[in-house]
Parts: C-alpha cells; sequence; structure tokens
C-alpha cells in the first residue's frame, strides 16, 4: 500500500512539473509587429505635430447663461497654428468679447499660450467663429512631447471654462 501512495505522490509531481516547466512558443518579428500594427493601424508612431486625435473632438460647457462648445480643428500638419471651432449660445448674454484674449492653451509639459485670433463676430446671443493659438513658443513646438490639451477661456458668463483633450 505504501508503494502505491509513493507511486501516486511521484507521479502528481512529475505532472506538476512538467506543466510548470513547458515553455510558451517563441514570439517572431513578424507577430510582433502584427500586434503593434494593431495598436497603430499605420504602423508608425504619431508626430508630435499631429492633431488628428484632437481633430472633430468636441467638449461643451454649460455654465451660467451661455453654453460654450469648442470642437478640435483640421489644421495642415506643420501648421503654425491650432485651431478651434468655437460655438457660443445664449438667450440673456450679449456675447460682445475677443476670445482670443480671454483664451489659454496649455499643455501637460507646461508650456502655455493665449489666443492669438478670434475670427467669430463681436456680439450677438448665438456666435461661431474660429479661435487660434501659436503652434509654438519660443521656436519650440508646442505639441512636442504633450500628450494633454487644456483650453481655459475666462469670463464668458462664468469665471473659467476648461476644455480637455488627450492623445
Amino acid at each position: 500500500m505504501n508503494n502505491l501512495k509513493i507511486c501516486a505522490i511521484l507521479l502528481s509531481l512529475s505532472l506538476l512539473l512538467a506543466a510548470c516547466g513547458s515553455t510558451p512558443a517563441a514570439t517572431t518579428a513578424a507577430e510582433l509587429s502584427n500586434a503593434n500594427d494593431q495598436d497603430d493601424p499605420g504602423g508608425q508612431p504619431e508626430p508630435d505635430n499631429d492633431l488628428t486625435w484632437l481633430i472633430g473632438q468636441s467638449r461643451e460647457d454649460g455654465q451660467g447663461s451661455v453654453t460654450v462648445t469648442v470642437t478640435g480643428k483640421d489644421n495642415d500638419t506643420g501648421a503654425d497654428t491650432i485651431e478651434f471651432d468655437v460655438v457660443m449660445d445664449t438667450h440673456s448674454v450679449d456675447l460682445n468679447m475677443d476670445l482670443a484674449l480671454l483664451a489659454t492653451l496649455t499643455t501637460n509639459t507646461g508650456l502655455s499660450v493665449n489666443g492669438l485670433l478670434w475670427d467669430g463676430p463681436l456680439g450677438g446671443h448665438h456666435v461661431e467663429g474660429s479661435l487660434s493659438f501659436p503652434a509654438s513658443v519660443n521656436g519650440a513646438s508646442l505639441l512636442e512631447g504633450t500628450s494633454m490639451l487644456t483650453l481655459t477661456i475666462q469670463d464668458v458668463d462664468a469665471p473659467e471654462r476648461i476644455f480637455s483633450w488627450q492623445r
């Protein structure tokens, strides 16, 4: 009977060691390449000045009596500006303001730029226009190493409105 127990223990131990000792099949370079291509359909990393992660992405803030919707705008690669479409709607506030003077664009890397140009009308209750920011600071790309942009607009019937996009 003892021999039977010893054989059963040895058999169990050998099965356990065989299961633990198996090695997975080696991953080929082609398999690694295909896995990377699934994460990035283009097969290439996004360049820092690529704004495809921002384009068409809208953020909305409805504080106070004004609803502000900001959408990342399609720019040419390597453009001198970063642009947003802005829509402001209200029934009680006169939207007579230059958003370029009230807006700041900040990156998660600590860079910040003030608005460059607001091409929307000054006044009214339903205002649409384009808000532009410089794409560089002291000759360096604002987007270099950036994974998040935050647009802050001050004093549009609320002390502060914050819109963020993440790569």
